[in-house]
């Protein structure tokens, strides 16, 4: 009788406890969307940081949300970008790649911004990362080709303006940098050695008079 009713009570505390926790999903969803509606008045007036703080607040109560804190971060992170207000806006496109690190598009708006910066080395990690999540995109390679050029390895800058003819043969920044790659490569050629000078053409050494 005693084990029945401890397996009762076991089975009540387990309900009630169920009960509770969807009671507070129920509220917790409830109050992510109060959060959400706020996010959302603030888009359409472009106050970017009310956007964000309230999707943040809607996100950590409902993780459904946090698509809408992406897109408002990305939005902040444009917005701080026109205004030069480069490490807000890295800082930005960071955060919304914690939460969606598979978004090529957020890669390539930090790289940018990484290159207003002279931040090379970081741009190129993120166009790396870029344009492994979306290959076929031209403009990766070309912006890739042009750092490589800048830090003066011609040879990887020419193999990504290669990578971006095979997908545009008529891309004309691609044909224009491979023509300027091509006379870059030619004029840092090592020089061919002279010919060896034929005994019957070489000038005789003069005796001592």
């Amino acid at each position: 009788m005693k084990k029945y009713s401890a397996l009762t009570l076991i089975m009540a505390l387990a309900l009630c406890a169920s009960q509770f926790v969807q009671a507070q999903a129920s509220k917790d969803t409830k109050e992510a969307a109060k959060y959400s509606k706020e996010g959302f008045e603030a888009t359409e007036n472009k106050d970017w940081d009310k956007a964000v703080e309230a999707f943040r607040k809607a996100a950590q109560l409902d993780h459904k949300q946090a698509p809408n804190l992406v897109a408002a971060l990305q939005h902040r992170g444009m917005e701080y970008t026109t205004q030069k207000q480069f490490p807000e806006a890295i800082a930005d496109f960071s955060e919304a790649l914690k939460l969606k690190s598979d978004d090529a598009n957020i890669y390539e708006r930090r790289a940018y911004v990484e290159m207003k910066t002279n931040d090379y080395d970081k741009a190129l990690a993120d166009y790396s990362e870029a344009i492994k999540l979306k290959s076929n995109e031209v403009k990766y390679y070309l912006y890739r080709s042009y750092i490589y050029e800048t830090k003066k390895d011609i040879k990887s800058s020419m193999a990504d303006t290669e990578k971006a003819l095979k997908l545009d043969p008529k891309n004309q920044e691609a044909l224009s940098r491979k023509s300027r790659l091509e006379a870059l490569q030619s004029a840092n050629a090592p020089l061919s050695p002279p010919p060896a000078a034929s005994p019957k053409t070489s000038p005789q050494a003069k005796g001592r008079p």
